[in-house]
């Protein structure tokens, strides 16, 4: 007799279904309707009708020759760095540490329940209680600081540019190292033990197992981690609004910052905000591109390559013999 296979990708769809639904009413009708008016003239608090401009391209145009927008990104960029550079350092560091099966690390779950409590607090808590802490002239930073002799007077921390934009950069640091430790740890678990009991008794390091063993393995998962990163780090919006407003002199603007202000505030100027969010999205895809292909498994690469050169050769020899 023969046995009826039992097919799970139906399944598989049958889950996806409220996902799928929930993004087409939610996600991709916003996306397409923002790309129309982009090319419109919808602008106004009020506004619903909209016609489409002689020259399709003008809000682009505008926006790309918007000082404040250049700036805006420029602000991204620094803001994002800052906090990516130090958070998947110390995220790997932590990772080393916790999967080392020598150190054998005690209390493992309450240090990493700590290290993620960050991630789960609300921005608008962190933003209110961060701006609350470097408050002037009575703040508890300042009267810190003035106790331990470092400061005369109080400093107004928040009418810095480049003070203000290191406490963003600080504050998207310690609200994410949590979670890029966790994804990190995930990908290390998921790592075949036997290349790290052959490390041990071929006499390596914690230090060698790490970057010969450990970095190699989670290519994917760094990968991953860059590219969320990234996409989180560009659409960095909550923080720098509820912290400091985008101040001091546009300091802390981002781009969807930015974005906000020029759709729901002054000219409500939708149609031009539209075209700004298309432009973030194809500097996103763009620089999402360039890690993926700077991340590529370059060995298999390799392989695909020339898997690909011995097919045409068959080919041709089957040819050939014809």
């Amino acid at each position: 007799m023969r046995r009826g296979k039992i097919h799970y990708a139906k399944y598989g769809y049958i889950f996806s279904i409220p996902f799928v639904l929930a993004f087409l009413v939610f996600m991709a009708y916003p996306t397409v309707y923002t790309l129309i008016i982009g090319f419109t003239d919808l602008k106004g608090a009020n506004a619903t009708g909209f016609h489409f401009l002689s020259n399709p391209f003008e809000n682009f145009t505008a926006i790309l020759h918007n000082q404040t927008f250049l700036m805006a990104l420029q602000n991204t960029g620094f803001i994002w760095i800052c906090n990516f550079i130090p958070q998947i350092a110390l995220a790997l560091l932590l990772t080393a540490w916790f999967t080392n099966s020598r150190m054998k690390v005690k209390g493992q779950g309450t240090f990493k329940v700590l290290f993620y409590m960050p991630n789960i607090i609300t921005a608008a808590t962190i933003g209110i209680l961060f701006y609350q802490l470097f408050g002037y002239p009575i703040g508890p930073v300042n009267s810190l600081l003035q106790s331990l002799g470092i400061l005369k007077e109080p400093s107004q921390f928040l009418m810095s540019k480049t003070t203000s934009q290191m406490i963003v950069s600080f504050i998207q640091f310690w609200m994410w190292y949590g979670s890029t430790m966790i994804v990190l740890i995930a990908g290390v678990m998921g790592i075949n033990p036997a290349l790290f009991e052959a490390a041990a008794i071929d006499g390596a390091s914690g230090t060698q197992v790490f970057f010969r063993v450990t970095l190699p393995q989670l290519r994917t998962i760094l990968l991953y981690t860059l590219v969320t990163s990234l996409v989180g780090g560009l659409q960095m919006f909550d923080i720098p609004k509820l912290f400091n407003n985008g101040n001091p002199g546009g300091a802390t603007t981002t781009a969807s910052l930015f974005i906000y202000n020029l759709a729901f505030q002054g000219t409500y100027q939708k149609n031009r905000a539209a075209a700004a969010s298309m432009i973030l999205f194809v500097i996103i895809a763009v620089l999402s591109a360039i890690l993926f292909f700077i991340m590529r498994d370059r060995d298999a690469a390799k392989l695909k390559k020339q898997e690909r050169a011995l097919r045409r050769t068959a080919k041709r020899g089957e040819a050939v013999s014809l």
